[in-house]
């Protein structure tokens, strides 16, 4: 390793052959001394400061001939409004996919997958491992095809984005995993594998510390809704008191297959969010939609199917070559560019993917870090917080949305209210009352929170405000004028923080957001 240096823009070590990869992006002043993550900031600050309109030409039509481009698929907890509070700390996560691998995302600095299960043979083989052990199984290092489609997913939910110094990570990046492997040997994912698997967490998933199971994956067609062995064991699960997350599939068709057709399950369509922060441009995805065995409409809710980015998996044809095309493009060799557009590249360990397989995951990102907000929430009480949190998708018929677009902040903030009782409405900031505006924080570390905005130029002192019960903070009431304001929490002096429970942000220009209150 070189001498460390510093960073020039947020001050941490770096050595230079991390400085190296920011010659991927050559507009960058490398010479400058900003290591990656800043790089990756920058550029993202570069994309929305160009406005939402700017945002989705770039990356939806100049993808990735400019260098701005070159961090087109926006994070996702910028995309889904994420509340930065809450990672899935203390919560451990079930995927069901075609196969896996032990992702750096996963395993690095600490090794947070519990469990590798193989659910295609019966008895069921199951390897679990300790945060301090490298985790192994059979066949991890094949770089098989079928190892792909969970890689992404398992990293899309939980990754903490290890590869791209933390830009790149899901929203549960701090929660424990375990991957159960479901694809038979003939290349089939079958009813009674994803049976075995669902009645396999419901004898051990408890002992795991599982509270969510995300499932991308769908059976076989059934002759009947009623009493097939995978709606039965999903079920079973969720009277258990884990939530079950499914998604719908990608056919565009009135047609939903096992588990996704299990009353209890939230099953998860899919939206094309333009990748722009906010919702005006939101536009359904052909994803499937259909009934449950009880007449229920399905998809319960809708999320980002498009530019969501996921890992490239090492040690794949893909990998070597995304390796040399990055290195060819530092060269200014512009032929790469046609290649890492077909490939949809990223950076060399990233790309963007679409389809339903990737919305469920979010979804079950954010039951976890509901759960972390609030573990005493109930698969019932966590389906009804996510459905009135969602968003209409204007235009979208109800029986393709559900209740709506997955709104990630405003789903954590409304599970940390079911801890009060009744005499806080929901919404609960901002609040726009007879006597002034009242803003409202559910924080329960705190010592200390203040808010400050645009109405005065962000002076200080703050805007106080004060606890109205155990971690229920609320401003007293002020009048403003008619207008828009910009404004964020201070807490404890230090940290500052959106709004979570408001869906309304402003880039704040410094590579976060801003809330915004809007004053009739």
């Amino acid at each position: 390793m070189s001498d460390p240096a510093l960073c020039s823009v947020c001050g941490k070590p770096f050595d230079a052959a991390l400085l190296a990869e920011a010659h991927w992006y050559p507009f960058w002043e490398f010479e400058g001394g900003a290591c990656p993550a800043c790089v990756q900031r920058n550029l993202l600050c570069t994309l929305l400061e160009h406005g939402e309109a700017g945002l989705q030409e770039q990356v939806q039509s100049a993808w990735p001939l400019d260098a701005k481009s070159a961090f087109g698929a926006l994070p996702t907890p910028l995309r889904l409004h994420a509340d930065s509070r809450f990672a899935g700390r203390g919560i451990t996560l079930a995927l069901l996919d075609s196969g896996f691998y032990p992702h750096p995302d996963l395993i690095q600095p600490r090794n947070r997958i519990r469990a590798w299960v193989d659910a295609t043979r019966s008895p069921v083989l199951a390897r679990r491992f300790p945060a301090g052990r490298t985790p192994r199984w059979p066949d991890w290092d094949a770089a098989r095809d079928w190892q792909w489609h969970g890689l992404m997913t398992s990293v899309v939910a939980a990754g903490n984005g290890f590869l791209s110094h933390g830009l790149y990570r899901g929203l549960a990046s701090e929660a424990e995993v375990v991957l159960i492997q479901v694809r038979d040997t003939d290349g089939r994912v079958t009813n009674r594998t994803i049976a075995r698997a669902f009645r396999w967490l419901l004898r051990y998933g408890r002992d795991l510390g599982v509270r969510v199971v995300s499932a991308s994956v769908g059976g076989d067609p059934v002759a009947t809704l009623r009493g097939n062995p995978v709606d039965e064991a999903a079920e079973a699960l969720v009277e258990s008191g884990i939530t079950v997350v499914v998604a719908a599939g990608n056919d565009g068709q009135r047609r939903l297959l096992p588990p996704a057709t299990a009353p209890s399950v939230l099953t998860v369509g899919g939206i094309d969010d333009r990748n722009i922060f906010t919702h005006d441009e939101i536009a359904i995805w052909h994803s499937n939609y259909g009934e449950a065995s009880n007449s229920m409409p399905k998809p319960e809710l809708v999320a980002p199917s498009i530019w969501v980015a996921a890992p490239v998996l090492p040690g794949s044809a893909v990998a070597v070559e995304a390796q040399a095309l990055f290195t060819r493009r530092t060269g200014e060799e512009r032929a790469a560019e046609g290649r890492m557009a077909e490939l949809k590249l990223i950076t060399p360990h990233y790309q963007h993917v679409e389809g339903t397989s990737f919305a469920a995951p979010l979804v079950a990102s954010t039951v976890a870090c509901m759960l972390e907000a609030n573990p005493s929430l109930t698969p019932l009480l966590i389906r009804d917080v996510l459905m009135a949190t969602a968003h209409s998708v204007s235009n979208a018929p109800r029986e393709r949305q559900g209740a709506g677009a997955l709104d990630a902040g405003r789903a954590v903030a409304r599970a940390l209210a079911e801890r009060h009782g009744k005499s806080f409405a929901w919404p609960f900031s901002p609040r726009l009352t007879p006597e002034g505006v009242i803003l409202a924080l559910h924080d329960h570390d705190s010592k200390d929170v203040s808010v400050y905005g645009s109405w005065n130029d962000w002076q200080a002192p703050g805007w106080a405000a004060t606890p109205a019960e155990p971690g229920l903070w609320q401003t007293e009431p002020r009048t403003f004028a008619s207008g828009e304001y910009s404004y964020k929490f201070l807490l404890d002096g230090w940290r500052w923080l959106d709004d979570p429970a408001n869906p309304r942000k402003l880039h704040d220009g410094r590579g976060g957001l801003n809330s915004v209150l809007v004053v009739p």
